[in-house]
C-alpha cells in the first residue's frame, strides 16, 4: 500500500534499501504502533482488496531510503493471516540496477479505516495513512507517521493536472510543506532520457 514505508503504507509506502536506509528508518519508526499525525484523518470505508495490486509512485517527499531512485512502485497483496504483503521497487540509474524491499502491513484499528503500520524488518514499524483516495481506487495520497513523509500513488504512470492540483491543495491544508514534494517523470520520459544519454 509505498504499504510504502514510512512508508510508507511504503512506508507504499518507502523503499528501505541498504544499511544506511535501515538506520534512518529505525530512527523514525522505533515505535510499535505509529499513529496518524495530529489533525490527519485516514480514509474510512476503506477496502483493502480494491487497494491491492500495482501502484506507480508519481510523487513523494524525498528521503535517504528512496533518494535517486526512479520508476518507483508499490505492489500490495493479502497474506493468509489478513496482513498485507508490501513489495516496493525502484530503479537506481547510477548502479543501473533494480532494488526491491518486501514488508508487511497491519491495520492499526478496524480494516475499514486506512491507518496501517508497515514493517520491513523486525518489530519496527512506520505509519502508513491513506488520507485521500479516488472513489475508483485509481489514485491515493499517503502520509507517514509525520507530515514529513508523503507519497502520491497512481494506477497509471501519470496523473491529470487537475488531480495533481487537488492533491496539492489537500496536502497543504493538512500541514504538509508542498515545496518538498518531488514529482516523478513518467516511465516513458525516463526511458527517453536514458536513450538520449547513451
Amino acid at each position: 500500500m509505498r504499504i510504502h514505508t514510512p512508508p510508507r503504507a511504503h512506508s507504499p509506502w518507502p523503499l528501505v534499501i541498504g544499511a544506511a536506509a535501515m538506520m534512518a528508518l529505525l530512527a523514525l519508526t522505533a515505535c510499535s504502533t505509529p499513529r496518524a499525525p495530529e489533525g490527519i484523518q485516514p480514509v474510512t470505508g476503506f477496502d483493502a482488496d480494491r487497494y491491492a495490486g500495482h501502484w506507480h509512485e508519481v510523487a513523494r517527499i524525498d528521503h535517504a531510503f528512496e533518494r535517486g531512485l526512479t520508476q518507483t512502485s508499490a505492489t500490495y497483496s493479502r497474506n493468509a493471516d489478513d496482513t498485507i504483503k508490501v513489495v516496493n521497487r525502484g530503479y537506481d540509474p547510477v548502479r543501473k540496477a533494480w532494488k526491491q524491499a518486501e514488508g508487511t502491513a497491519r491495520f492499526v484499528d478496524e480494516p475499514t479505516r486506512a491507518a496501517l503500520k508497515v514493517s520491513f524488518f523486525g518489530p519496527f514499524y512506520g505509519g502508513y495513512n491513506v488520507v485521500a483516495l479516488d472513489e475508483n481506487y485509481q489514485w491515493a495520497m499517503v502520509v507517514g507517521s509525520s507530515t514529513d513523509y508523503l507519497w502520491i500513488l497512481s494506477r497509471a504512470p501519470t496523473l491529470p493536472w487537475h488531480v495533481r492540483e487537488h492533491l496539492m491543495e489537500r496536502a497543504q491544508t493538512m500541514g504538509v510543506d508542498v515545496r518538498k514534494i518531488l514529482w516523478m517523470p513518467a516511465a516513458s520520459e525516463q526511458h527517453a532520457k536514458r536513450a538520449v544519454m547513451t
